[in-house]
């Protein structure tokens, strides 16, 4: 089968690019658009350090075809790079990121949230990133920044205005820290 144009629209950008039609989303936009935000981890749809958004929702572009896309609008983390978002500042103040390589997925992730659900409660921050893994930060950091992006009054350790400790962050119920985000180990939600 040879290569055919793919016409897709990436962060209001309109691009045309000659490619196979197995290749998947996340392999064109960082091979032939340079657009190297979108990480490929897992290469399954398990870690969600591929995530974009595909037409406003979070899809896993390692396991979308390009030719899928074609129609829809794309978002990749580049997306407003002149400037960092709310979510992206609140992750770097709060020490939520580390090796960055979860970061884009995150980010996207929470965005899709708030877009939906501006003051979301801890639980609804977990089940909205429970499909994107991270091995270096634990998930409290990452679970207070976007609470913290969602209500800019929380300090930088989860407190509500007036000092009041905001006990629900990363914490499971009766006060035993939680480090995990929707998931068990082997991936069970």
């Amino acid at each position: 089968m040879s290569k055919q144009i793919i016409t897709l629209t990436v962060n209001g950008d309109r691009y045309e690019v000659a490619s196979d039609p197995w290749r998947t989303l996340a392999e064109v936009l960082r091979e032939d658009l340079r657009l190297t935000g979108t990480k490929i981890g897992c290469g399954h749809g398990d870690c969600g350090a591929c995530t974009v958004l595909l037409d406003g929702r979070t899809v896993a572009s390692c396991l979308t075809l390009a030719v899928e896309a074609q129609g829809h609008d794309v978002t990749t983390i580049e997306a407003g790079a002149e400037k960092p978002d709310r979510i992206q500042a609140a992750l770097v103040a709060r020490g939520a990121v580390q090796c960055g390589f979860c970061s884009p997925g995150m980010v996207l992730s929470a965005r899709t949230l708030l877009a939906s659900n501006p003051h979301p409660t801890e639980d609804e921050v977990r089940r909205a990133l429970a499909g994107n893994l991270c091995r270096c930060t634990g998930y409290t950091k990452i679970v207070e920044a976007v609470l913290a992006a969602a209500d800019p009054s929380r300090d930088s350790v989860g407190r509500q205005p007036g000092g009041a400790p905001n006990e629900s962050v990363g914490r499971q119920p009766g006060g035993v820290p939680n480090e995990s985000v929707g998931r068990q180990p082997g991936g069970v939600q």
